[in-house]
């Protein structure tokens, strides 16, 4: 792709690649705005500024500033202390018995939670709940039967909890439910806020995420679990060699 030239101060060429790169300084909204025509014009002038303020500052000898030197010394310290903890971080194996191991050392990590979508219907007592299935078995939907008589407020939705995990609901509530095939609806259930009808939706029982599906998740723990043991190690032996005196 052509690195197309957009003006050219003091000799010095500025490019749509410069641009781009002075860009990412910027927050994802500000780069959306100098991505348009008139952003790019007002981006363009932007760095056009820049390079002649540059270019006033090396004429006027402001190399030999004591401000310069100073921001250019931290600016150096910063740069090669992220480059040394780079070069410690980098310096890291993980082999594929690591990657077993910890699989197998951490199988509860893998397992995904055995899950329920219902509906239900909520009333006082068992005598009301009677009658509406005796409704529902002779025709009226369950959505409809929820909307019309639940007490709940998920009656707006037919009766709709969404999807749940095994702990979420109350223990008579979640046994029930869980106990049920897709579409099969419960008799009455009994807990403290009064008396259930329940409707499978879906279900899925619990899984195991193979060690193949789960090596990246792996990897990336033992990365961060071993560069974080080598800082350490690194920096205990760096206070060996260099003096710390702590004022």
């Amino acid at each position: 792709m052509e690195n197309k030239v957009l003006a050219i101060v003091n000799g010095n060429e500025i490019t749509e690649k410069d641009i781009e790169r002075s860009l990412l300084r910027f927050p994802q909204e500000t780069q959306e705005y100098y991505k348009t025509e008139e952003g790019k014009k007002q981006f363009l002038d932007q760095i056009i500024n820049f390079e002649l303020i540059y270019n006033h500052a090396l004429d006027s000898n402001m190399k030999n500033d004591p401000e310069y030197i100073e921001q250019i010394a931290i600016i150096e310290k910063e740069v090669l202390t992220q480059i040394g903890v780079k070069s410690i971080m980098t310096d890291v194996d993980i082999t594929e018995d690591e990657i077993q191991k910890y699989y197998e050392s951490n199988s509860e990590m893998f397992k995904s939670e055995e899950t329920a979508s219902a509906k239900h219907i909520l009333v006082d007592t068992l005598d009301q709940m009677k009658e509406i299935k005796s409704e529902i078995d002779n025709g009226m939907s369950f959505e409809e039967a929820a909307k019309k008589y639940s007490k709940c407020p998920s009656s707006a939705q037919g009766g709709s909890l969404g999807s749940f995990t095994r702990g979420r609901m109350v223990p008579e509530f979640e046994k029930a439910a869980f106990e049920l095939e897709v579409g099969e609806i419960s008799e009455p259930v009994k807990t403290q806020f009064g008396y259930h009808l329940i409707q499978l939706d879906e279900k899925s029982s619990q899984d195991v995420k193979s060690l193949e599906e789960s090596k990246q998740m792996i990897v990336k723990n033992i990365l961060n679990q071993k560069q974080n043991e080598k800082y350490i190690s690194t920096v205990t032996e760096l206070k060996n060699k260099y003096t710390v005196e702590l004022k």
